[in-house]
């Protein structure tokens, strides 16, 4: 859903301006670095409440779904006042161009509000996830990417009265999607979920909580550092110029198509390896990535030759600048083919998450990370390096993920004598 509540600022953004459009890349990276913290624990959530699911204590998914909310609600404060006292320092170290810092600052001034909102929303997710009934998010992901359409339109551009705020009004508007996202949440709970079976009154319990973050912390500190990635690769590309960002944001928000594809499916892996061994059905878990896998690459390749041929017509989505298409479309192309590698790195790294070795996963993360950043770094050192160099960091990325991953599933002593292969 956040990924989707950026490709369509961007798509407006880019009939607005270079700038915008490039600046938008920063700023949502730089507040999606922040979500992600809420995000890590909603996983943690998310494994806790599977395995209840899977246990059949279904009364207990509830106890641990307020302990989420109220965990995750103080978060929102936090990080919000946060945000609001250093971002303007943070920002101005790291972006050069006053032009895009002005932009950046403007965006992530009214966008990180909708943290009071979003954070709770995510304990939702992890919920109806954790207990396989899914369904309710692909509605509740339609109606709040239209309403952040809808707000776009009216906010950036200024009609029906309202003041054209640009690249502000991108932050306004999503940030109220996401209110709306949780209301949403709220009266569907209310009214179709039975609170009594699963055990929904609110409640507060210490030791659950305590047990719950002690949990989630690894998966915190991990969804976090595999954003920061991002944000640096375009504070590095913001230093080749406004048009290289302005292209690399365009080709992280067609990218984002794919990674809501892959990343469903990843996530979910989670949930479901969770169930498994809740179960104590532990010796299906590998068969169970393989067949995960195979559904990503059978939903996703499709949309990735789709937009192979298309290629033209799916870059004229964000912007008409003939300038632009022409430095954009070679990097287009490395973006698409990473998708191949992308799914069993993502998947495998989710289903050890599943396992509840959240530590683990983070050691991973952090390892790849690093070798990331190296190469970037690498790259930085020549200027003169198309566009699409820097992209194929995207391969390496993915491959060390799935070589730690896979080789920790194969050989972990837990799962040796028991997986069937």
């Amino acid at each position: 859903m956040e990924q989707l509540i950026n490709m369509t600022d961007a798509v407006f953004l880019g009939r607005v301006g270079e700038v915008e459009l490039g600046a938008s890349a920063l700023a949502c990276m730089y507040y999606l670095a922040i979500y992600m913290l809420g995000f890590g624990f909603g996983l943690g959530v998310q494994v806790m409440v599977a395995r209840k699911n899977g246990e059949g204590r279904l009364q207990d998914t509830g106890r641990i779904f307020w302990q989420g909310q109220y965990f995750l609600i103080g978060l929102s404060a936090t990080v919000c006042l946060l945000s609001e006292l250093f971002s303007p320092i943070l920002l101005r170290r790291i972006i050069s161009s006053e032009a895009v810092r002005q932009a950046v600052t403007d965006y992530v001034s009214w966008r990180c509000y909708g943290l009071f909102f979003a954070f709770p929303v995510l304990v939702f997710r992890s919920f109806f996830v954790g207990i396989t009934k899914t369904k309710v998010l692909i509605v509740n992901s339609i109606l709040m990417v239209l309403a952040n359409v809808v707000l776009n339109f009216l906010l950036i551009f200024g009609y029906g009265g309202l003041p054209a705020m640009g690249i502000a009004g991108a932050g306004l508007a999503s940030s109220l999607a996401e209110g709306f996202s949780l209301l949403f949440f709220i009266l569907y709970t209310g009214k179709k979920v039975n609170s009594i079976r699963y055990g929904l009154n609110a409640v507060y319990d210490f030791r659950l909580l305590w047990q719950l973050t002690k949990m989630s912390v690894w998966t915190m500190i991990r969804s976090f550092i595999c954003v920061i990635p991002w944000l640096l690769f375009f504070v590095i590309i913001e230093h080749l110029g406004e048009t290289q960002l302005a292209v690399a944001n365009i080709i992280r928000n067609v990218f984002t198509i794919f990674f809501v594809i892959l990343n469903s499916f990843a996530t979910t892996t989670s949930a479901l390896v969770s169930n498994l061994l809740g179960a104590g059905e532990r010796q299906y878990i590998l068969s169970l990535c393989r067949k995960v896998i195979r559904l990503s690459y059978l939903v996703g390749v499709p949309f990735v030759l789709l937009a192979l041929l298309g290629a033209n017509y799916v870059l004229r989505i964000y912007t008409g600048d003939e300038t632009l298409l022409r430095e954009a479309f070679l990097p287009y192309i490395v973006m698409l083919s990473s998708y191949f590698l992308s799914v069993p790195g993502y998947t495998y790294c989710n289903a050890v998450i599943g396992t509840g070795h959240t530590r683990i996963a983070f050691l991973f993360q952090a390892m790849t990370i690093l070798v990331y950043l190296v190469y970037l770094y690498i790259l930085s050192l020549y200027p003169s390096l198309p566009l699409a160099i820097y992209w194929t960091a995207d391969y390496l990325y993915a491959l060390l993920l799935f070589v730690f991953s896979y080789h920790y599933m194969c050989t972990h002593e837990q799962f040796k004598a028991r997986l069937v292969l």
